[in-house]
């Protein structure tokens, strides 16, 4: 059976693919093909030292590109690569076939021969017939920006969801690019070697590329079916939080803005901290308590970048779609980052992608210890309604809660109820799940008046003498 022969081809795409060597490591570990792991895996080829390649366009300046390319060397030094040199092209427009002018790729040759790398980056996502067609004008691989990214993700994934997101990703960048790259992805596996009969009956075969692009396919759609199994998962939690009238508060923002070490500080989680892009990919919820002694759900996701691979939003939109069902967004923004504007922009353009544009959100800028006076100054100016913090000190973090508190929809109100001797034990409920304010003990019955959560004073309401949640049941039946 064609299925049978080594992925050969197959192999030598993914080894042209891998960036660095925790990467290497990791890839080794994961199989496109189900079953066992292969044997003969070709040997992976690190990237040591690269060039970065952007264009300027017209519209931009020259400040955008080397912040642009300043994220890009953050992002390869993050895979485990260094970055030698950078090479910009002025040019209004990619050329169709090379990205860049046929004497600019002359040049980069000699930029990336004299810097001994062996690999240039270019900032922006190639298409396969360029990234072929560089790569044998420059004799050395070449990557995007894309590619980098997917790399990352590949070395933090954690969770079995967070892997096969990011595998989906990967696969769907690797399969328009499986055309074209080496002489094994001719081979035809027709003939004697599949079984054929002889001269006169042998048909042309099966290409390996045509194996290995339905091997591709087939994995493709495994990792979907999977992915759809854990959103259905997250929906019924979903179901269950609102069904108990739980708020959720999602942290949104750029990645290392410091997302996770404010969820620590409120929530007195265990969130991996690291000084790195995507540090962490898995979704995290954790309970809040705040100052009215409302509880909350605080989420915790993905961060976002510029020019973020449609591969991954596509990948994770059922994890970023959990953001759509939040009562309100926390946007985090790392205020002394000299690019926080532009972040925030970026992070706004990935919401209006996924549906959450409209949302209610509030701005929370983090790292005030660290930021600019002067600067800081001007972001709260744009951003009047603006909460400062610091996650790392806990500066500001009261007043955020109780920002919070101001801005969430109670769940929790206060009911008046005469409840009878017989149904003592939803006064027991209103002590252990609310406030009891008081408390006393009538001919009828005991009456309380207690800050309750909507299902214990849906179990109060029948004997109390005002419903507090009838006004929601006339909006809900209107």
């Amino acid at each position: 059976m064609a299925d049978e022969h080594p992925l050969t081809a197959l192999e030598e795409v993914e080894t042209d693919l891998r960036l660095s060597r925790a990467g290497r490591r990791r890839s080794q570990a994961r199989n496109i093909t189900e079953g066992a792991p292969r044997e003969g895996v070709a040997i992976f080829r690190p990237v040591e030292n690269a060039v970065l390649v952007a264009l300027h366009r017209t519209g931009h300046s020259a400040h955008d590109v080397d912040a642009s390319l300043d994220e890009l060397e953050l992002l390869v030094d993050t895979a485990g690569s260094q970055v030698v040199g950078r090479v910009v092209q002025k040019r209004d427009n990619p050329d169709v076939a090379t990205f860049i002018g046929r004497g600019k790729v002359a040049e980069l040759k000699e930029v990336a021969g004299s810097l001994s790398a062996d690999a240039v980056i270019f900032d922006d996502e190639l298409s396969p017939a360029q990234q072929r067609n560089l790569e044998e004008k420059l004799g050395v691989k070449v990557l995007d920006r894309t590619i980098v990214i997917l790399d990352i993700f590949a070395q933090h994934a954690a969770s079995r969801e967070g892997k096969a997101q990011v595998e989906l990703a990967q696969l769907s960048y690797l399969l328009p690019r499986l055309r074209g790259w080496g002489q094994a992805l001719s081979r035809q596996a027709g003939g004697r070697v599949a079984g054929g009969a002889g001269i006169g009956t042998r048909g042309p075969g099966e290409t390996q590329l045509e194996v290995d692009r339905r091997k591709i396919n087939r994995r493709i759609t495994k990792l979907r079916a999977e992915l759809r199994e854990s959103a259905k998962t997250r929906r019924l939690k979903t179901k269950d939080r609102e069904r108990h009238d739980v708020a959720t508060v999602a942290l949104v923002g750029y990645t290392n803005a410091g997302k996770s070490t404010l969820m620590n500080r409120l929530t007195g989680a265990s969130v991996l901290v690291a000084d790195q892009l995507f540090a962490t990919l898995d979704t995290t919820a954790r309970r809040l308590e705040l100052p009215d002694s409302q509880q909350v759900v605080l989420t915790d996701t993905v961060g976002f970048v510029n020019k973020l691979p449609t591969q991954l939003v596509e990948a994770f939109k059922s994890t970023l779609e959990d953001t759509l069902r939040a009562d309100l967004l926390l946007h985090v923004v790392d205020a002394s980052h000299p690019e926080a504007e532009a972040q925030v922009l970026a992070v706004d353009r990935v919401l209006a992608e996924i549906g959450a544009d409209a949302m209610r959100r509030l701005l929370v800028l983090n790292k005030g210890d660290a930021a600019d006076a002067d600067e800081l100054a001007g972001l709260r100016r744009q951003w009047g309604d603006a909460v400062v913090v610091s996650a790392l000190t806990g500066q500001g973090t009261e007043r955020l809660l109780g920002r919070l508190a101001e801005l969430l929809p109670a769940s929790r109100r206060v009911v008046e109820a005469l409840v009878p001797y017989e149904r003592a034990e939803l006064v027991a409920a209103a002590h252990r799940g609310g406030e009891v304010l008081k408390e006393e003990h009538r001919p009828e019955g005991t009456f309380v008046v207690a800050s309750v959560d909507r299902s214990t004073g849906e179990a109060l309401s029948r004997f109390a003498s005002v419903d507090p949640w009838a006004d929601d049941r006339k909006v809900a039946g209107a």
